[in-house]
């Protein structure tokens, strides 16, 4: 019977231990960022990407992300909250749109397959465009 108990405890603290370790969301620390300022400031924006990619100093926000970057590309942000996914949602529509010079590098590390890309692409190819009222094409 000592063994199977020792068996039991051990298993206990590991399943605990795992709960701990592995928090069920990211940090809501930083969700107020007001990513328009970024996304319409080069160089804060650039500052980010830099960060990202190891090729300059990253703000604790940016060591935030830089940190659950992976994990969020992996398991489709299924750790974020909703405000997080909005605007990660929102800054990369941005920059695979307006700026590839920073996306491109950013996916070649941290979504090597292209599967974020491509579903983005199908989502953007499904969404309904309604023409205006009066337009040419609309008579």
């Amino acid at each position: 019977m000592g063994p199977t108990i020792l068996i039991v405890c051990l298993s206990l603290v590991a399943v605990t231990y795992a709960e701990v370790a592995q928090p069920k969301t990211y940090t809501t620390k930083y969700d107020n960022i007001d990513l328009d300022e970024i996304i319409h400031n080069d160089r804060l924006l650039k500052s980010y990407v830099d960060c990202l990619l190891d090729k300059g100093r990253c703000t604790p926000d940016g060591l935030e992300l830089k940190k659950n970057m992976p994990d969020a590309i992996e398991s489709d942000c299924s750790k974020c909250s909703e405000k997080q996914k909005e605007g990660s949602e929102k800054m990369i529509r941005y920059l695979i749109d307006n700026k590839p010079e920073y996306w491109n590098p950013l996916q070649e590390k941290y979504d090597p397959t292209g599967s974020y890309k491509k579903r983005y692409l199908e989502s953007k190819n499904a969404e309904v465009t309604a023409k205006p009222l009066g337009s040419a094409e609309s008579q």
